[in-house]
């Protein structure tokens, strides 16, 4: 995880007011958390942190792109990313991160990590369903897709007749209503 010490922020030195942070996101980041679904990534994520008197107020803000397959397809393309995630750090006896939009540090921290908070930002903003955009406008050309639609069903004909055994169980309600 030395990989991910440039996201510490150490808080203790840093006056009262505004600060911005930015990072340079790529896949060396997703390889520190084992994360593998992006063939490659480039996102800027910029961090600003509102240090006040008895707490912190951070807004990420992450703008870019992964490359990631298609679902139907498996083309690769690359997915727009752009996600806000507002965090409030306050102060208490312990660690706590139960609540996703409060962290407790304890009284003696001097610094804490983002990038958790950056990770689950930015995987969390793409989406679960993964469509190539020439899939969505028609336009694209290759042989999976091709295969897909020439499998797709093109229209359901329904059946007016109904079977011979129904009908007659169905007169038998009848008689006996009469």
């Amino acid at each position: 995880m030395k990989d991910l010490k440039k996201f510490n922020i150490q808080f203790v030195g840093l006056k009262e007011g505004t600060h911005l942070f930015d990072y340079e996101i790529d896949n060396k980041f997703f390889d520190a958390f084992n994360y593998d679904e992006f063939k490659s990534s480039s996102i800027k994520v910029l961090l600003n942190f509102i240090k006040k008197s008895t707490l912190f107020e951070l807004t990420f803000t992450a703008n870019g792109y992964v490359e990631v397959p298609c679902d139907l397809t498996n083309e690769l393309y690359k997915q727009d990313v752009h996600a806000v995630l507002p965090l409030v750090v306050n102060f208490g006896q312990e660690f706590n991160d139960e609540n996703e939009e409060i962290l407790i540090l304890p009284h003696e921290a001097y610094e804490f990590n983002v990038s958790q908070f950056i990770y689950e930002m930015i995987v969390l903003s793409v989406p679960n369903k993964r469509v190539h955009p020439k899939v969505l406008d028609g336009t694209m050309e290759s042989e999976a897709y091709n295969k897909l639609k020439e499998l797709e069903i093109k229209e359901i004909k329904t059946v007016e007749e109904t079977d011979p055994r129904w009908d007659k169980l169905k007169n038998l309600i009848t008689e006996k209503k009469t």
